[in-house]
């Protein structure tokens, strides 16, 4: 399966909007497009989900792992606009209780805003 993965520096966080299918096959570009976002100093990530379509445990294990690496630094991972199948994935694994999911890229911008002042 493709996978894109577009980075977009945007206010107070930067913003990856990913399209495709997350899975085993596609994990090695997902982990390194994170590894290369938080490496640049992002602190505070914002994944737009809304082109996937499919999400499985790995991909799910890697998303935990860059929010506890970006937690360590004082960081925050969120998820936004993710699709109904994908949402129920989160749920089922309560992944959902560890990253925060949010309806729109602005919402979770402004979450994140609203963060940086506690």
């Amino acid at each position: 399966m493709d996978l894109s993965l577009t980075i977009l520096p945007a206010e107070r966080c930067t913003v990856v909007q990913v399209a495709g299918v997350l899975d085993l096959g596609t994990l090695p570009e997902l982990r390194t497009c994170l590894e290369q976002v938080i490496d640049d100093g992002a602190l505070r990530i914002v994944l737009d989900l809304a082109g996937v379509r499919l999400i499985d445990s790995s991909a799910l294990g890697a998303l935990v792992s860059a929010s506890q690496q970006l937690r360590q630094r004082s960081g925050l991972l969120c998820l936004a606009c993710v699709q109904p199948l994908v949402r129920r994935v989160l749920e089922l694994t309560s992944v959902d209780r560890l990253i925060d999911v949010h309806d729109t890229v602005a919402a979770a911008q402004a979450s994140m805003a609203a963060d940086e002042t506690r």
